[in-house]
């Protein structure tokens, strides 16, 4: 090599999805950020809501026959799960951040109660909504 070149220094490869192994605590932490964004989104479409709320009748009426619809009780399934996951997930991480649960099967453990708590919560959510105020 010439004095007057330059040197390159040879970086590692950062390593991705493809290398590690697939695990819940992935799964979790994946999760969590999604979950965090279909809040954000959903509290805009909240937003919209109560802005055909005071808008009058019309478009109150418009706005709940679109949530009213299949699409719309997805939607609104999805939301109110994304919700129980990331307020169980985010108690997880307050553990935590006290000094709680940090050895690998406390870790596993607890991201498996996120994932099955909030599928749980969501289901006697919906039960209870349904039961009391409405049909399937």
């Amino acid at each position: 090599m010439a004095a007057s070149e330059p040197r390159v220094r040879e970086r590692p490869l950062s390593p991705h999805l493809q290398v590690y192994r697939w695990q819940v605590q992935m799964a979790s932490s994946i999760l969590h950020r999604i979950t965090g964004t279909i809040l954000a989104i959903g509290a805009l479409a909240f937003v919209y809501g109560l802005l055909a709320l005071a808008g009058g009748p019309q478009r109150w009426a418009a706005f709940a026959d679109c949530l009213a619809g299949p699409l719309g009780k997805f939607l609104l399934l999805g939301f109110s799960w994304a919700l129980a996951y990331h307020l169980i997930n985010g108690v997880r991480h307050l553990l935590q951040d006290g000094g709680l649960g940090f050895s690998v099967p406390d870790f596993v453990r607890s991201s498996w109660i996120s994932i099955i708590g909030s599928i749980v919560l969501t289901a006697i959510g919906w039960g209870i909504v349904l039961s009391h105020w409405g049909q399937a």
